[in-house]
């Protein structure tokens, strides 16, 4: 079985901070970083692969530097990476076009593995557009995924239920947080990773010649500033006058 997995290069939000003056996120010097529900899919990848045999290629759409992320999964148990250099002011139109001419200029696969979303962003765009440009079933939220020669199956969670859906091969699937644990690569495997192969691609040697349809104007942090109000009345009152507050401010619905 042929496994793409698709995954993102993104900063560790936790490491993340705001400018005060500007409110403006500082990215200067912040860790990169494989999005951590890419992981995941990485991890569901490697239990098909075991199961079913095959091949784990990861694929990335990036700065050039993202090769070096792309050895995080490679040491995990994937045996290719291809790292296509992503043009300026990318958007996720031209992110999903260039995964999907990579995937095509791949050829044959069975199943395309990506996250829910990234957990910069969040915005769950990729999956869907990229299973749409390539013209193949999907299966999105998925908590677990049981593959078998001809066919897959996952259940997904779709908020308030859980739906089972099965689906022949090729099928792109997006996986939840909670579908498992990724594994924690042994210090062999990691330098073992330097061996595997990590192919380095352009827009232009994948014939596309993308420009944006959406433009970020600005980008700036949420304020965090806190009204730092103690209530010490008795617990009641306390409780009542905090729901009498939130409503106020608009936190709680009418």
């Amino acid at each position: 079985m042929n496994i793409i997995v698709c995954a993102k290069q993104i900063v560790d939000v936790s490491e993340m901070k705001v400018d005060s003056s500007t409110n403006k996120p500082i990215l200067k010097g912040v860790t990169q970083k494989i999005s951590d529900i890419d992981k995941n899919a990485m991890e569901e990848a490697i239990k098909i692969k075991d199961k079913n045999g095959g091949k784990i290629t990861v694929i990335t759409v990036g700065p050039s530097d993202a090769k070096e992320r792309i050895k995080e999964l490679l040491a995990m148990g994937a045996d290719e990476g291809i790292a296509v250099k992503s043009p300026e002011n990318i958007d996720y139109h031209m992110t999903a076009s260039l995964l999907a001419e990579a995937i095509k200029k791949i050829g044959s696969y069975d199943l395309i593995l990506c996250g829910e979303a990234s957990v910069d962003l969040f915005s769950g765009q990729i999956g869907p557009r990229l299973a749409g440009l390539l013209d193949i079933p999907q299966m999105t939220y998925a908590m677990s995924v049981n593959s078998e020669k001809d066919k897959i199956s996952s259940e997904r969670n779709m908020g308030d239920k859980v739906v089972k859906t099965e689906s022949s091969y090729p099928v792109l699937i997006t996986v939840t947080k909670e579908i498992n644990e990724p594994r924690l690569p042994s210090l062999m495997q990691i330098l073992g990773a330097a061996n595997k192969p990590i192919n380095e691609w352009t827009a232009e040697s994948l014939n596309k010649n993308l420009t944006p349809l959406v433009e970020t104007i600005d980008l700036k942090g949420v304020s965090m500033d806190r009204k730092n109000i103690v209530y010490k009345d008795e617990l009641d009152d306390s409780i009542n006058k905090l729901v009498d507050s939130l409503a106020k401010e608009g936190v709680l619905g009418g």
